[in-house]
């Protein structure tokens, strides 16, 4: 078979102290999983069924951790928020996932970023219009290397945080997940039949905010490391 266009590179994300990487498939993401999160957005964080928007694949950025990275401010912004994730990593797919069992499911963890052009996506929820200009933007998700659940088990708890120029911004536990990463499974299982090399970012907590050029990032998830961005 030959193609008209070359056919885009395979994007992948490095697997920690290894020299393998994940290809990713699909990027899902979880809005409002926190609840002080919801409250400070505007809405009621009662336990509603979670809700999903993705970002395509080519906007995820692989971080290495430790090292600066210049991240590019977007354009068509004046308000670009941060929000810090805990990234689930499939591993093995299926559709109808049983909760008991999800967890089977998810190959890794990680640190993520989704980054959001919060006056554009607020401008397009106001007219009832999809969120792809807010979220799905060009870097919009940067990532850190991934940690195999056999090193690191499943992460249920631990502390997620950001800093703004040394600042604390968003600091949180994991645990305060409205709906866990074994929850979360299930349910977009549901939805999508789920396979090996997609990305669930599971929600952020409190804190979110803008950022602007010149600043620098700091977030990370406890036990998987630290991220470093310099907004450009």
């Amino acid at each position: 078979m030959s193609y008209v266009f070359s056919p885009p590179e395979q994007v992948s994300v490095p697997v920690k102290n290894s020299d393998q990487c994940v290809p990713v498939r699909r990027v899902y993401c979880v809005g409002r999983n926190y609840a002080a999160h919801a409250i400070e957005m505007g809405f009621d964080p009662n336990r509603e069924p979670p809700f999903f928007f993705c970002k395509p694949t080519d906007a995820i950025v692989p971080i290495e951790e430790g090292k600066p990275y210049a991240w590019p401010y977007p354009s068509k912004t004046q308000n670009l928020h941060y929000e810090a994730e805990l990234v689930a990593v499939i591993g093995k797919g299926g559709a109808n996932i049983a909760v008991e069992t999800a967890l089977t499911h998810v190959w890794g963890y990680a640190v993520g970023l989704d980054m959001t052009r919060r006056d554009l996506q607020i401008e397009m929820r106001e007219m009832g219009r999809p969120w792809e200009v807010g979220k799905a933007f060009d870097h919009s998700g940067p990532i850190g290397p991934i940690y195999p659940v056999e090193q690191v088990g499943h992460i249920a708890t631990g502390a997620i945080w950001l800093q703004v120029d040394g600042e604390d911004r968003q600091r949180s536990d994991v645990s305060h997940l409205i709906w866990s990463v074994a929850e979360t499974v299930a349910y977009l299982s549901t939805l999508f039949t789920l396979a090996p090399g997609d990305l669930i970012f599971t929600g952020t907590p409190e804190g979110v905010g803008a950022v602007h050029k010149g600043q620098q990032m700091r977030l990370g998830v406890e036990g998987l490391g630290e991220l470093c961005l310099d907004v450009m």
